[in-house]
């Protein structure tokens, strides 16, 4: 993984140093809280229901296990015991006291991170594929990229106060695991006719109060040209897009009032005025990008015949192995998924021994890497085929061997009503409801794929718009009712989900996902899955079902 040099290691320290400067001026009253407000911002912390909240940027999921050790500490030191883990692939906290966030911010800069960048109008942390550089799918590791690209947007003087936030997703494999259309530039790695490697480029995507899906602008860029072409799209951007309404300032209703072909014209027009020179990529710079992100040292080893009769043995242990282990591109070994979704618990949380424990099974059983998804769990990259069932047990006793991912219960969800000062509505708790219904794992792994997306305001930080079955909660006079969508997918045939019909309240809302289901076990066919069986039959027999 990438490795601070001194340069990084200097502007996060300044960083540190500055706010907290500002930070204690703040509380001596000498700042207001007009002045203060874009400081903090600049720096992740968000003032929430109940307390401040400190975003902490992980660039492109990745961790070591002293970054994950160090996360842990400011858990149990700084906050009550726990983490939140987002779809950006970051972490939360929701409980620090002001005073302390400085303190944070100097334990994160000891380990190479920092929260720079998290909020405000400014572009956000790049993310991509979690199993970036394991994948037996993938044309080669995107990390490289998402690194060039971290380093040129880190405190970009040209795009600190853009119109609105801007987000950029990166992958290199068939299957989007990226989520690359629904992000404001998604840039896929291909290969053209000519077995030469470059980017397909997407713009416009984005999701919360009007969700879009990103449109195609460049069939292929080659990598050198790769930071002189995001230059040209966030300078016709920040020049282009609205900023007198904060709802229509992101660059997706710019790309969709002038049309995809205008925009691209544009792009392309400021492109030939900056594409030579400084910002070109040379061959030894991509390369030597990509020398941090080499494959460890793995061992020539096979898979294990024991493990299959481990899993014979314990049907729990082979649950697990089918549903949350997946192949690796290396020989004897897996990628196995950490399940954030306990079903008692909420989506994505994390506690501190939890984490240090995973980051034990990271150094013992793998490289001591820990990736973070855009879907809310933990991945462990490099774990030897051989050491799967002891993997398991210690997850297990840990309440981190849910065998289920990719079903119902593997939902996204924000913190909604819960801690979000922006919410309408609770997610949590539905969170619950939800699973008590589906408690049957067996019943789960029948119904097949469902994506369960779930967000308490229209800001959409749960990805409802694009779920399979998404849930909006809306404020009807004080209560909490949730809207329902079918049919989405965030994927590589990114759609968005139809709205199914009027608002449901929140006593009505579980039950509603368990006749939508239910309807879609009567209709399917064979083995097809339940946003093909949407797709082929449309929305109709599901808004039967939930309104009669």
């Amino acid at each position: 993984m990438y490795q601070y040099d001194a340069i990084d290691q200097t502007i996060v320290d300044e960083r540190v140093r500055q706010f907290r400067d500002q930070t204690q001026r703040f509380l001596r009253g000498e700042l207001t809280e007009d002045q203060y407000r874009p400081l903090r911002l600049q720096n992740g912390l968000y003032i929430q229901r109940f307390a401040p909240m400190l975003r902490v940027a992980i660039p492109y999921g990745v961790l070591s296990t002293t970054q994950v050790r160090m996360l842990a500490h400011i858990a149990r030191t700084y906050d009550r015991g726990y983490g939140h883990f987002t779809t950006r692939q970051n972490i939360q906290y929701n409980w620090p006291k002001l005073e302390s966030v400085p303190d944070i911010l100097e334990d994160l800069a000891s380990v190479e991170m920092h929260a720079i960048q998290t909020s405000g109008n400014c572009i956000r942390n790049t993310t991509s594929d979690q199993y970036a550089g394991v994948a037996s799918d993938e044309l080669e590791d995107p990390r490289a990229y998402c690194e060039i690209i971290r380093q040129w947007s880190s405190l970009h003087p040209e795009f600190a106060y853009l119109p609105r936030k801007f987000k950029i997703a990166v992958t290199a494999s068939k299957t989007d695991r990226a989520a690359i259309r629904v992000h404001d530039i998604g840039l896929h790695l291909i290969e053209n006719d000519h077995g030469e490697r470059g980017f397909a480029v997407y713009v416009g995507g984005g999701l919360g109060r009007t969700p879009v899906i990103g449109v195609k602008i460049r069939d292929f860029l080659a990598p050198t040209d790769l930071l002189s072409y995001l230059e040209a799209i966030l300078r016709v951007y920040n020049r282009l897009g609205r900023r007198d309404n904060k709802y229509k300032a992101r660059i997706k209703i710019l790309v969709r009032e002038s049309g995809a072909e205008r925009f691209t014209d544009w792009v392309e027009a400021e492109w030939a005025k900056i594409r030579t020179g400084s910002l070109e990529l040379g061959v030894d710079d991509i390369q030597q990008m990509q020398a941090y992100f080499e494959p460890p040292a793995y061992a020539a080893t096979e898979d294990s015949a024991e493990i299959d009769t481990q899993a014979a043995q314990n049907p729990a242990f082979g649950r697990w192995l089918k549903h949350n282990v997946i192949a690796h591109k290396q020989a004897g070994y897996r990628i196995v998924t950490v399940s954030l979704k306990d079903p008692n618990e909420a989506p994505g949380d994390c506690t501190a021994e939890q984490m240090e424990r995973v980051a034990d099974l990271a150094d013992e059983y793998g490289f001591g890497e820990v990736r973070t998804t855009h879907e809310q769990n933990l991945i462990l990259p490099d774990v030897p085929h051989a050491a799967l069932f002891n993997v398991w047990s210690a997850l297990d006793e840990l309440g981190l061997a849910t065998a289920n991912h990719g079903t119902i219960s593997d939902m996204i969800a924000c913190p909604g009503l819960d801690f979000c000062s922006l919410a309408n509505a609770g997610s949590i708790g539905v969170a619950r409801e939800i699973n008590d219904l589906f408690a049957d794992l067996d019943e789960q792994y029948d119904l097949g794929e469902i994506k369960l997306k779930m967000s308490g305001c229209m800001n959409g930080c749960g990805h409802h718009s694009v779920g399979h079955i998404g849930i909006l909660g809306v404020d009807k006079k004080g209560e909490e009712w949730y809207q329902i969508m079918l049919g989405g997918s965030a994927a590589e045939d990114a759609t968005l989900g139809q709205r199914l019909g009027a608002s449901v309240s929140k006593h009505d809302i579980a039950p509603a996902v368990r006749k939508i289901v239910d309807r879609y076990a009567e209709l399917r066919e064979g083995e097809e899955l339940f946003v093909d069986t949407v797709n082929r039959l449309g929305i109709a027999p599901f808004r039967e079902a939930v309104y009669g």
